[in-house]
């Protein structure tokens, strides 16, 4: 199957914004006190604190939800070519979830606590179940996971609003653990709260059955598509996602974080569509072409990708690595960030110039085909 321009420019763009969120996670050696619902000073208080909550309103939650969009998207394409090949759904496609779930586990334990790999993993097989349905089935189960998603943010965001100005406890000694632990410890310590850890990746597991239903149907209708259709559906998705999405996710700037939740898990995934339609646009018009064929690449490496870069922000930021983590200032978070953003570009470019596929998708690629069958060998880009 020829591979689609756009979904990888979009899988780049996708990997490099999650790292633009991830990042103030390491720099601030895991105090999420200090990135996502600061009470602990107002995002006018500085300019340091104005830049960061600039940063955090442009990419929190809207790239995660591209990524996750996108994963539905490649079910429907590996969903259609097991139809065409005449082969059982899902069959392998079980194999290749387990794989990734194993993969986001071995991420957790040894480079970063907040994977979402292994959520992916879950939820892939959830969907796989409900795709090949019909599609009042697929929007029926949309509804229902939607509305859990909705009602249990909210709740949590009432919950907030009532102790407004609480901190999350615990976070003093995390940070004290990255900035002096040895690497070694921060795994064991991951290992041994790992239903704490965890907690949110099953939390998202409706959002996320939502979202890969929602890219399965995008892709079923041509949004994706290289042609007149496919662009003028791609302009509407754009106007609707940016109209609706850009006064949700102002609720951001509502003091005391107490917004915070809500707009990372709903209102950014509604700002995703216009992120979408903007990138595609762009693509259309020649705009950046080279910029563009760099975030492709990373897009055709973004297994590799996304964990080499959660691996340079760990050896930048704590104690057993660089240790400039702890308080350094918005600016040179958002350096850090364009730098090994430029790194993955180059490590991509020069890698598929002279190798097919990144490094761990050729694992993936030996490891994917089921020991059940050996016929079944499908596309393995997430």
């Amino acid at each position: 199957m020829k591979r689609i321009v756009l979904l990888d420019i979009l899988r780049g763009f996708a990997i490099i914004g999650t790292l633009g969120t991830n990042i103030w996670i390491f720099a601030y050696l895991g105090d999420l006190n200090l990135v996502f619902g600061n009470a602990l000073e107002p995002w006018w208080g500085s300019g340091d604190r104005l830049l960061q909550t600039v940063m955090l309103l442009l990419v929190n939650g809207k790239f995660l939800g591209m990524l996750t969009l996108l994963f539905g998207a490649g079910m429907e394409l590996k969903h259609q070519k097991a139809f065409r090949d005449g082969f059982r759904w899902p069959g392998v496609y079980i194999w290749s979830c387990a794989l990734l779930l194993l993969d986001g586990l071995l991420h957790y334990i040894f480079v970063m606590e907040y994977d979402v790999l292994m959520s992916y993993a879950i939820t892939g097989m959830i969907v796989s179940m409900i795709i090949h349905r019909s599609r009042r089935f697929i929007l029926i189960m949309m509804g229902i996971a939607g509305s859990i998603h909705v009602i249990g943010v909210t709740g949590i965001t009432a919950l907030l609003a009532f102790e407004s100005g609480s901190t999350l406890n615990g976070m003093d000694t995390i940070t004290q653990l990255y900035a002096s632990g040895t690497w070694w410890e921060q795994v064991i310590f991951r290992l041994n709260n790992f239903v704490f850890f965890r907690a949110e990746s099953i939390a998202i597991i409706p959002l996320n059955i939502f979202l890969f239903l929602l890219g399965a149907l995008l892709m079923r209708t041509g949004l994706f598509s290289n042609d007149e259709s496919g662009r003028l559906k791609r302009k509407k998705l754009m106007i609707a996602g940016l109209a609706a999405g850009i006064p949700l996710n102002l609720l951001l700037l509502i003091p005391g974080g107490i917004m915070d939740i809500w707009v990372r898990y709903i209102s950014a995934p509604v700002l995703t569509l216009g992120y979408l339609g903007i990138i595609a646009y762009g693509l259309e018009k020649g705009l950046f072409s080279r910029l563009f064929k760099r975030f492709g690449e990373i897009g055709k490496m973004a297994l590799s990708c996304y964990i080499l870069q959660n691996i340079m922000a760990s050896v930048l930021f704590y104690g057993w690595g660089l240790g400039v983590g702890g308080h350094p200032s918005s600016l040179f978070i958002l350096l850090s960030w364009l730098g090994i953003c430029l790194l993955l570009m180059l490590f991509s470019h020069f890698w598929l110039r002279k190798y097919p596929l990144g490094p761990v998708e050729w694992l993936w690629r030996k490891f994917s085909i089921s020991p059940a069958s050996r016929r079944t060998s499908q596309d393995t880009s997430i």
